[in-house]
């Protein structure tokens, strides 16, 4: 018995899928798959964008090809181009979209010129071919993409000013005063830094952005803008197709979604009334599913191992329309491997004549009851604290110094009662490496 399963999606968990499993793999993009996370490096220019190409998948990923329609009845996939490919188990893993705020003089695509998303390895290689010393952006957005951005581009000599609604950068991975420290290490990149500073619209001139207007009256003169406001499960091939949606595609602890032949993976699934939107989740449930498929494939009647099963996977080509497919095996609910969510940790290095390394996990603002230990070194330029509620390691921040992350992580994912020692050992390079 042969079973196809076609991935939508070449992102970071489509291609770890396709990396462990023979699978045709359906990639919107024009570039094989690369590492979404590097993109900042990319735009900098400290990587070539080969560099961030991920590892071979086990089979050629069909690029430049977008997903439209599915139709379950007869488990096939509508591509543009008019082809259809069959499946007898379907994986999305069609990412998201970066989030366009409502803002005057921005409806939708096409965007004015001079504006940009930062998401994709061509929105990088577009900003990166109009950034120049002394060009004056503007980054909305002081989260983890738009610190990272705004970083990029004063790298390139631009005169960078990032603007954050909030009252502080990173501001849902980072306590106030890892916050502060991180506002001093930007601004000292020459990043020009507003909090609590709300962007109602864009000015253009003969179709091209010129400025940027701020709720309080002020205006940012603006040769380009980069849109770092977040990003939105992309669903809806999955909603046009009758599945399950609410933030993302909902999926149980075997990544199904409402159709027992349709799974969903990465950015655009939800789990647990949860959305990650990180590359350790993502990689994690890709992982999960491989082992999964590949027991489900050991439990068919006619055994199929991982190496017979690499020369019978089968697409339809774009002349032979498929409109049957041969039912794969559905795994006894009470075995086989199990997805039960991720604690993701958030890493970021940030560059200048002194980088800075940060990470994050957890809760780093503490509750009322909780114990906290913090330990700043200014010499140094480090911060660390971690929040313990209970016996339990909840959440932490370190700035500069990550020689205990390591052990840190292992506590925290683990969830774990934590010995009976005095707290400071977290924290400390002797008991917490």
């Amino acid at each position: 018995m042969s079973t196809r399963i076609v991935v939508v999606g070449g992102g970071t968990a489509g291609a770890r899928l396709a990396q462990r499993l023979p699978v045709t793999l359906l990639g919107e993009e024009s570039h094989a798959p690369y590492n979404r996370v590097l993109l900042a490096d990319v735009l900098a220019g400290r990587y070539a964008p080969e560099v961030v190409a991920l590892p071979g998948t086990r089979e050629p990923v069909r690029l430049g090809v977008r997903a439209v329609r599915i139709d379950r009845a007869a488990r096939t996939v509508e591509c543009a181009d008019g082809s259809l490919v069959g499946y007898d188990r379907l994986v999305l893993a069609t990412g998201s979209n970066p989030v366009l705020p409502p803002l005057r003089g921005l409806r939708g695509a096409p965007l004015p010129a001079g504006v940009h998303p930062f998401r994709t390895l061509d929105d990088c290689l577009e900003l990166r071919s109009v950034v120049r010393p002394g060009v004056r952006a503007v980054v909305i957005g002081g989260g983890l993409l738009g610190v990272s951005a705004a970083r990029a581009l004063a790298a390139l000599g631009a005169e960078v000013v990032l603007t954050q609604q909030g009252e502080r950068l990173m501001e849902r991975q980072l306590d106030a005063q890892a916050s502060a420290l991180l506002r001093e290490h930007v601004e000292s990149l020459g990043v020009e830094v507003h909090t609590e500073c709300r962007v109602s619209g864009l000015r253009q001139r003969d179709g091209a952005v010129t400025a940027v207007e701020l709720a309080d009256g002020f205006v940012l003169d603006a040769q380009v803008v980069v849109l770092a406001c977040g990003v939105r499960p992309r669903v809806a091939l999955a909603r046009e197709a009758g599945l399950d949606v609410a933030t993302g595609i909902v999926v149980d602890d075997e990544l199904r979604t409402s159709d027992p032949y349709i799974h969903a993976i990465g950015d655009c699934a939800e789990h647990g009334g949860r959305v990650y939107g990180l590359a350790g989740p993502a990689l994690e449930q890709a992982d999960v599913l491989a082992d999964l498929l590949l027991a489900e494939t050991a439990t068919a009647a006619t055994p199929v191992t991982a190496a017979t099963l690499a020369t019978s996977v089968m697409a339809a080509t774009p002349a032979t329309p498929v409109t049957t497919t041969t039912p794969a095996p559905a795994l006894p609910t009470d075995s086989g491997p199990r997805y039960t969510g991720t604690r993701a940790l958030t890493r970021l290095t940030l560059g200048g004549a002194q980088p800075l390394d940060l990470a994050a996990f957890g809760e780093a603002t503490a509750r009322p009851g909780d114990d906290v230990v913090q330990l700043t070194d200014a010499t140094r330029g480090a911060y660390r604290k971690v929040v313990v509620r209970g016996d339990r390691l909840v959440g932490g921040v370190l700035l500069g110094d990550l020689a205990a992350v390591g052990a840190l992580a292992r506590a925290w994912e683990g969830d774990e009662a934590l010995p009976e020692a005095p707290l400071l050992h977290l924290l400390t390079h002797d008991g917490g490496s």
